[in-house]
């Protein structure tokens, strides 16, 4: 429906618009990052070398608890020379034209942004999407365990953690390590967040985090490599200042990019980076408002539990599932989705289109990767084993897939840590009259 019949709607009488947009998450500015940026304008160091970027790296480097960081120009381009880095030591260095991991299958978390897996199409690999698991809605380690099964060979792993809530990271690297596979861990989107007391960021052979516009600390873009080997942190800053030589002349034995983070960004998140943890507990109280005056709807709220270890997310992202029973029917095509009021249910269609209507912005779950046409064709593993072809005309089948499910019945609510009381608790009264 159009915004105009919604707010013509009886269900949402007495409610005005938010004169200005609450938005999903964006960046909240101290002042602190005008100075290093005016610093690196005094100074004329505005491209890539500077202050700013040596103490970027080593603040992200201090606080996760890693011994280098490299910072680059996105999450993305970090996540690329991740892959590229694990490729090299698996399989050589590759012929100029040609990725490192043509020709082999990687294992990659399948509910997640496609950033995560890209970089795996990037070097010549293969995705095999591994699927979600309700209890941290990351990278399900059964599903994990048959995808080994069914693909023996696989070398590398690349694990997302969701929303802020790290997956179950250390049954994962137990697994990788029985069958002598690497990991990337694309930490991008759960800064600060520890898994039985240690950062993401740790627990991968190479780790990634961002800095992008809505994640909880930004340089407006940007994003770090994480890593324990000098070798490698040496080799990823070559890469991504198009691996230029030591000769005094510019001369190149490998193909390089043009990834490395630049000065002014990284003054912008050197006067962030002091508010992390700030920023944290200001989405921790968004999420359990949420929780709380949301506890008497037929839904649940994005895990951040798990039984047995002792997890802490950053809490992101505040997201909701509608219980199965409490969805109204909901089709979603390529670009479009439809979907058809019944009282006392609701469908993230709807919540969404009722939270734009009276300028608020949410956002669906991410659509799983073995979902996405670029990817329809790839591997898809469940904890049943494969994931592909599972339906028969002739006999019932479960037809396990739970990001399909997740994807199906949740949404990303507003999670701006700017955000009021008053306009949180709007939010929550246009989020109950949907199931009115």
């Amino acid at each position: 429906m159009d915004k105009e019949t919604y707010l013509a709607d009886p269900r949402f009488k007495g409610i005005e618009p938010f004169k200005n947009k609450v938005w999903l998450s964006s960046p909240t500015m101290h002042g602190d990052e005008q100075h290093w940026v005016d610093e690196a304008i005094q100074t004329n160091w505005v491209s890539t070398v500077g202050e700013n970027i040596n103490e970027v790296e080593r603040m992200v480097a201090e606080k996760v608890g890693c011994k280098y960081a490299v910072a680059l120009s996105s999450g993305t381009a970090a996540l690329h020379l991740a892959v590229k880095l694990c490729g090299e030591k698996l399989y050589g260095q590759p012929k100029v034209g040609h990725g490192t991991l043509e020709g082999k299958k990687v294992f990659c978390s399948d509910m997640t942004f496609d950033a995560t897996v890209n970089p795996v199409a990037y070097e010549g690999g293969e995705a095999v999407f591994i699927d979600t698991e309700y209890d941290t809605w990351n990278m399900d380690p059964l599903a994990l365990e048959k995808a080994f099964e069914i693909y023996p060979d696989v070398k590398l792993i690349v694990i997302a953690h969701l929303y802020g809530t790290p997956g179950k990271i250390e049954e994962i690297r137990k697994i990788a390590d029985q069958h002598d596979a690497l990991i990337v861990e694309d930490a991008a989107e759960s800064f600060c967040a520890t898994y039985n007391g240690v950062q993401t960021g740790c627990f991968g052979d190479v780790s990634i985090v961002s800095a992008n516009g809505n994640k909880l600390v930004t340089g407006s873009s940007g994003g770090l490599l994480l890593t324990d080997n000098l070798e490698w942190a040496n080799k990823a800053r070559k890469w991504s200042t198009q691996s230029r030589e030591n000769a005094p002349w510019y001369q190149h034995e490998e193909v390089g990019y043009n990834y490395r983070m630049s000065n002014i960004i990284a003054g912008i998140l050197r006067g962030q980076l002091p508010y992390a943890e700030e920023h944290k507990e200001q989405k921790k109280t968004i999420y359990e408002r949420y929780q709380e005056n949301l506890k008497d709807l037929p839904v649940t709220m994005n895990p951040v539990k798990l039984d047995g270890v002792d997890i802490e997310p950053n809490y992101w992202l505040s997201c909701l599932l509608i219980n199965k029973e409490a969805m109204c029917r909901q089709m979603r095509g390529e670009q479009e989705a439809l979907y058809v009021s019944e009282p006392g249910k609701s469908c993230p269609t709807e919540i969404l289109e009722a939270l734009m209507a009276f300028n608020a912005e949410g956002r669906p779950i991410w659509k799983p990767m073995h979902m996405q046409p670029i990817y329809r064709m790839n591997g898809f593993v469940t904890a049943e084993g494969n994931g592909r072809g599972r339906t028969n005309a002739y006999i019932k089948g479960s037809g396990a897939d739970v990001g399909a499910d997740v994807f199906e019945r949740g949404l990303c609510l507003p999670s701006d840590n700017k955000m009021t009381i008053d306009e949180q608790n709007k939010i929550i009264e246009i989020i109950k009259r949907c199931f009115g």
